[in-house]
């Protein structure tokens, strides 16, 4: 038990790192779109992005795939551009839109997965039996993830309930900064792939 208590705990930690903010970032742009009363919507798009990156963490971890780490680090704040970019874009919210999202949140959810893989692996070392710590960290990277989504959707509520700002002005705030950060982010770590 010892032991699933310090790797949910490391799972919960390393998505909330403000150092490593950019996990961070995707699961705001996700969830910028949407307010308390779309929980359940949010609910749905957070487990699209768990399996997604629940089968690379394990792929990875069990060494079963290899992706260079350099070209990970790249990828994802490429994925944070391209959610923000969407949540930009769009003028409403129909069907197809949502199932966009979903499909967006589980395929970003693989690329995810194998960056939260290298932290996992460098906690491991040797060790051989991972599928508790494999389960704990995931459980931690979840609660983590829960937290956030809580915390954005309390603050858009708050904010267009509060202020009387329009819905729409709010998503164009949140996901042009959410844009702008991952944008910045993108060239640096390019920067640093083609070294």
């Amino acid at each position: 038990m010892e032991e699933f208590s310090l790797y949910f705990a490391e799972g919960w930690k390393h998505i909330a790192d403000l150092n490593g903010y950019d996990h961070i970032l995707f699961v705001m742009a996700l969830c910028a779109v949407y307010l308390v009363k779309d929980w359940k919507k949010v609910l749905v798009l957070v487990t699209a992005f768990t399996v997604g990156h629940s089968v690379t963490l394990a792929l990875s971890v069990l060494n079963i795939i290899r992706v260079p780490t350099a070209l990970i680090e790249f990828l994802i704040p490429v994925t944070i551009v391209i959610t923000a970019l969407v949540n930009i874009i769009r003028r409403d919210q129909p069907g197809s839109a949502l199932q966009l999202n979903y499909l967006l949140a589980l395929f970003f959810g693989l690329i995810h997965g194998m960056g939260f893989s290298n932290y996992l692996k460098s906690m491991l070392g040797t060790q051989t039996n991972v599928v508790k710590p494999l389960l704990a960290f995931n459980l931690g990277l979840e609660f983590g993830q829960v937290l956030i989504v809580a915390v954005i959707l309390l603050l858009a509520q708050i904010v267009v309930n509060l202020t009387s700002m329009a819905r729409r002005d709010w998503i164009m705030f949140l996901s042009s900064a959410i844009f702008g950060s991952a944008f910045i982010m993108s060239i640096e770590r390019l920067r640093e792939l083609m070294n």
